[in-house]
């Protein structure tokens, strides 16, 4: 194992140059150096790192980047706590979408029901009128109560299939995300 003291990467000194080119020379960092810029150097005086100068106005510039990269680093993480990786997120969105797929088939099934009675009562309403007589009002009443659940099976089919396809659509960009940030 090699200890810092025998590190040949290790900076000993840090240097500067002035804006009349002198170099100054210190084992410490100072403002001044940040200020102009500054070279880490070994014990022999070798430079092992530059560091630029610093600038005020190319922080400021950089400061809007630099929110939504921290933003997109917190919803790295958020994502990241929720779901561990992209292969759990996976699983999640099946259950979640063979969940709503269930409820789409089982509206479906009730939907071909109530059009099934539907032909039933239309054939009893054409049997009175064939016959001449007068459609009885629970007849009618059926009819109308059937007509009003048909219309929401469909409002409801159509829902749950918007809810399907934004369930799927939102999973895919959490599992896109997860695969760059895994």
């Amino acid at each position: 194992m090699m200890s810092f003291a025998n590190n040949p990467n290790k900076a000993a000194w840090y240097r500067y140059y002035d804006s009349r080119g002198i170099a100054n020379i210190s084992s410490t960092v100072t403002p001044a150096h940040i200020r102009h810029g500054y070279e880490a150097l070994d014990k022999n005086m070798q430079v092992i790192q530059k560091n630029r100068a610093y600038s005020v106005e190319a922080d400021l510039k950089q400061a809007p980047q630099r929110a939504v990269q921290a933003k997109q680093h917190e919803n790295d993480q958020k994502l990241k706590r929720a779901y561990n990786n992209s292969n759990i997120a996976t699983q999640k969105r099946n259950v979640a979408l063979q969940a709503i797929k269930k409820q789409i088939d089982y509206q479906q099934t009730q939907l071909k029901q109530l059009q099934n009675d539907r032909v039933q009562f239309k054939r009893e309403e054409m049997e009175f009128t064939r016959k001449g007589k007068a459609v009885p009002a629970n007849l009618k009443n059926n009819l109308a109560y059937n007509l009003n659940n048909l219309s929401s099976m469909k409002q409801n089919i159509q829902s749950l299939q918007v809810s399907y396809l934004n369930t799927q659509a939102e999973y895919d960009k959490i599992i896109a995300r997860l695969k760059v940030i895994e």
